[in-house]
């Protein structure tokens, strides 16, 4: 038996964004420490960037399991 050509990804304890360009499929996944902060990233972004809250992990697992999207209000 071999080993496993990669290892599973270990989530750092904190809050996961993923910022795209509007109308994207994809983006770039930002980890935050804190809520504080994750709020503070959502704002500098929201008005020009699609902005997905993934969730918070702890331990290396989700508290929430469905990502949601922030919308701007105009």
């Amino acid at each position: 038996m071999g080993r496993p050509p990669t290892k599973p990804i270990k989530f750092r304890d904190g809050f996961y964004l993923e910022i795209r360009n509007r109308g994207a499929n994809s983006g770039i996944k930002l980890h935050r420490s804190t809520k504080e902060q994750m709020l503070r990233t959502i704002k500098d972004y929201e008005q020009t960037k699609d902005v997905i809250i993934l969730g918070e992990s702890k331990n290396g697992k989700w508290v929430n399991k469905t990502p949601v999207l922030h919308v701007v209000e105009d």
